[in-house]
């Protein structure tokens, strides 16, 4: 059954996003490591994602790549796991899912590499500012352990690997109503087991 799931990833990229969901589906999978440089500009993982990026899933021989997309995918490939609402109930889902890979993503990767949006450009760019963004996203957080009802979902997945990271790394404030929402996500024996597999490669790479 491992050959029917492939996951494509590198321990330092945001491919533990992915590996995160794929822990909370509980579904057996191939784990291959794709490294930075050649391997992942080489013809043979280029037939997988022409992006030359991870991480990627190649499930049934479909190939998913976007790491919202393969939450969204993977949450509705295995609905056992019962990790997407109702289709009834899917507006706060899809909505924060899409959120968090659109202006939040784009917001906090534009500040982080240094372009402060002027006053046209945030008429022209989705997110407008991050401040706007990062206001808009504790307003989604605030006082909710979920982000889309009273369920864990594959939204929960995206939404808190972008809160917790950007606290960590300090690409969003420490805010109360992040802080909170984290805290209730971060312990969960599914992220603790792509956590463990991104320290264990970071420790790797320093002794070598």
């Amino acid at each position: 059954m491992t050959s029917e799931l492939v996951f494509y990833t590198n321990p330092m990229s945001r491919g533990g996003i992915a590996h995160w969901m794929l822990e909370e589906v509980g579904q057996p999978y191939e784990l291959k490591v794709v490294d930075y440089g050649a391997p992942m500009k080489s013809d043979d993982f280029l037939a997988v994602n022409p992006m030359g990026k991870v991480p990627a899933i190649v499930h049934g021989g479909k190939v998913v790549t976007e790491v919202a997309a393969i939450c969204a995918y993977l949450a509705d490939a295995f609905p056992e796991a019962g990790l997407a609402p109702d289709p009834k109930n899917r507006a706060d889902y899809y909505r924060w899912l899409f959120f968090a890979a659109g202006p939040v993503e784009a917001a906090v990767s534009t500040r982080a590499c240094g372009f402060e949006p002027s006053e046209e450009n945030q008429r022209t760019l989705g997110f407008g500012t991050l401040e706007a963004t990062l206001d808009t996203l504790a307003g989604a957080v605030r006082d909710r352990r979920y982000i889309a009802g009273d369920r864990f979902s594959a939204a929960d997945v995206y939404v808190g690997s972008h809160i917790g990271w950007g606290m960590q790394f300090g690409t969003m404030d420490e805010r109360p109503e992040f802080v909170a929402y984290w805290e209730g996500l971060k312990d969960r024996p599914a992220r603790q087991v792509a956590d463990r597999f991104m320290r264990e490669a970071m420790e790797q790479a320093g002794r070598e």
